[in-house]
């Protein structure tokens, strides 16, 4: 089922940051939300993912779903290594070496026995990528994934997503174009 989102309204403190939005994501595909800065896009993300509520409007296709996230600040437990960051969420049957696998698979090594909080922001960029994609999910949001990644990174790492994710609802919010070309995505852009 796609998700549908109608007639969507958000104000904070008299400002409205979402006006009657309405806008649909297909189910099993990758899409881009693309707009400019203000224009409502993590608000969006937030709505979606139940940490904040419309004023009015709704959304379909999301009752009863998993949703795993990436938010555009990493939320990394700070003094736990990336390993351990990644197992608080993820499947229970994945190994360590599994997660080792996957992180070796984005170009993250020498992370090991590490805080993140020591780790370099592309390192602890990618730790979030890897735990968000091993988490169960039906749907997975990403705002602004790979900000901070070099191109050759960012392709390496879009790679590792677009396969680790085929056949899921995969919503990315992105500046990007290029990163739209690459995912292969369907883009929506909010005006």
């Amino acid at each position: 089922m796609d998700i549908k989102v109608v007639n969507l309204n958000k104000s904070f403190n008299g400002q409205q940051v979402l006006n009657n939005v309405s806008m649909a994501f297909k189910n099993g595909k990758i899409t881009c939300l693309m707009g400019a800065s203000g224009k409502g896009k993590t608000t969006l993300a937030n709505i979606m993912m139940g940490l904040q509520k419309a004023d009015s409007g709704h959304i379909e296709g999301l009752q009863g779903k998993k949703i795993s996230a990436v938010f555009q600040e990493d939320r990394l437990i700070e003094h736990w290594d990336a390993v351990k960051n990644i197992f608080l969420v993820c499947r229970k049957d994945f190994t360590e070496d599994y997660i080792h696998k996957n992180l070796n698979k984005i170009g993250l090594t020498d992370y090991e026995k590490k805080p993140v909080s020591s780790l370099s922001g592309g390192m602890r960029r990618r730790v979030a990528i890897v735990r968000a994609l091993l988490a169960e999910y039906d749907v997975l949001i990403m705002d602004e994934p790979f900000k901070g990644l070099d191109f050759e990174l960012k392709k390496q790492v879009i790679g590792y997503v677009k396969k680790m994710t085929e056949g899921k609802t995969v919503i990315i919010i992105t500046h990007d174009k290029d990163e739209v070309e690459m995912l292969k995505a369907d883009l929506v852009t909010m005006n």
